[in-house]
C-alpha cells in the first residue's frame, strides 16, 4: 500500500487513479500547474519540438539515454519521482521498482498513470503535491529522482530540506536541469535558472554530497545527491 507512505497529519482522496490531497473540509487541494491541465495533452509535443530543440539545444534521444544509462540497476526499490509529468520515466525505469509519483498538474498525472498502466507497471501510485510540501513520512525512499522540472519550483530551499527529509541515509537523487552557464545564448527557458555551483552549495547545505555528471547535452545539467 503506498498510503503507508504518507504523513500521520495528511488525508488523501483518491479520484480517476489520482491522490488528491484534502484540506480540513475534506475537499481537495488546488494548485496551478504552469501548463493548465486543459493544454496538457500537448506536454510531450512541446518538450519533444520546442523545449528540447529550441530552448535547451539538447538532444531529447540522448537525455533518454542518459537516463536509461544512469538508472539502469535499479530494481526493487522504493522510487519517489517529483514533478512526474505525463510519465516518460516508463522510458527509462525497470518494471519491477514501487514508483510514487508526484506533480501539480492532475492532468499530467493522469496521462502518466495511463502510461506506466500501458508500459506493466504493477505498483504505481500518483499524488497532487507540490515538490516544496511532500505529504510523505520521513525516510521512507530510497531512490528519487526530478527530471527538467527543478527551475519551476517556488522554493528550492524548501524542496532540498523537504526531499532530504523522505529519503533514506545513503539512497541517491538524480536529477537533469537546466542551468544559465550551458543555455544557448537567444534561449529564453522559464522558471528561475541555478548555476551549478549554487546548487551545489544547496544541496550541501541540506544533508548531501553533490555530484555532476559529465554528460553534454545543451543546457542540460545531470547530477546526483547522495542523502547523508
Amino acid at each position: 500500500m503506498h498510503n503507508d507512505k504518507l504523513k500521520q497529519s495528511i488525508s488523501v482522496v483518491k479520484k480517476k487513479n489520482i491522490f488528491f490531497l484534502t484540506d480540513e473540509k475534506g475537499k481537495p487541494k488546488k494548485f496551478s500547474p504552469w501548463l493548465g491541465d486543459i493544454f496538457s495533452f500537448l506536454y510531450d509535443i512541446i518538450m519533444e519540438r520546442s523545449v528540447f530543440p529550441e530552448k535547451f539545444g539538447a538532444d531529447i534521444v540522448k537525455h533518454y539515454d542518459i537516463l536509461k544509462h544512469e538508472l539502469k540497476d535499479l530494481r526493487n526499490k522504493d522510487i519517489l519521482e517529483i514533478a512526474t509529468g505525463s510519465g516518460s520515466a516508463v522510458y527509462f525505469l525497470n518494471r519491477h521498482n514501487r514508483y510514487t509519483g508526484v506533480d501539480i498538474s492532475t492532468g499530467l498525472l493522469k496521462m502518466a498513470f495511463r502510461r506506466f498502466r500501458d508500459y506493466g507497471f504493477k505498483d504505481a501510485a500518483f499524488y497532487n503535491a507540490r515538490a516544496e510540501d511532500l505529504p510523505f513520512r520521513d525516510h521512507c525512499f530510497d531512490f528519487a529522482m526530478c527530471n527538467l522540472s527543478l527551475n519551476f519550483f517556488q522554493d528550492i530551499e524548501l524542496f532540498v530540506k523537504d526531499l532530504r527529509r523522505v529519503m533514506i541515509p545513503g539512497s541517491l537523487f538524480f536529477c537533469s536541469v537546466p542551468v544559465p552557464e550551458r543555455k544557448p545564448e537567444q534561449s529564453r527557458i522559464r522558471g528561475t535558472l541555478y548555476p551549478e555551483r549554487a546548487l551545489k552549495t544547496i544541496f550541501q547545505k541540506h544533508g548531501f554530497r553533490f555530484d555532476s555528471k559529465p554528460y553534454l547535452n545543451g543546457a542540460l545539467l545531470y547530477f546526483s545527491a547522495t542523502a547523508e
